[in-house]
């Protein structure tokens, strides 16, 4: 069963390749959504398949690649679909 959520992600975020490496992590799931940076610095992810990956991206999140600093991960329910394969904005 698919499932889909929206994950905000706070700390030093931006410019540590954030976006990128959670692309590369997402696609390793098999998951399909999306992570851009938002105006107050965080980071906004939308992931969508299995509730597994979906477990295991919001695990990696957390950590994120080895330059950034992850103070907070918030996440929610999301009900818009999603286009296919995984887009870094």
């Amino acid at each position: 069963m698919s499932r889909s959520a929206r994950f905000l992600v706070s700390g030093k975020v931006q410019g540590v390749f954030f976006r990128a490496s959670t692309r590369e992590e997402a696609l390793k799931l098999g998951l399909q959504g999306h992570a851009r940076n938002l105006p107050d610095g965080r980071v906004e992810v939308v992931a969508g398949g299995t509730p597994e990956a979906l477990q295991a991206l919001e695990q990696w999140l957390w950590q994120g690649p080895p330059a950034a600093q992850v103070d907070e991960v918030l996440r929610s329910d999301y009900d818009a679909p999603l286009t296919s394969g995984f887009a870094v904005g």
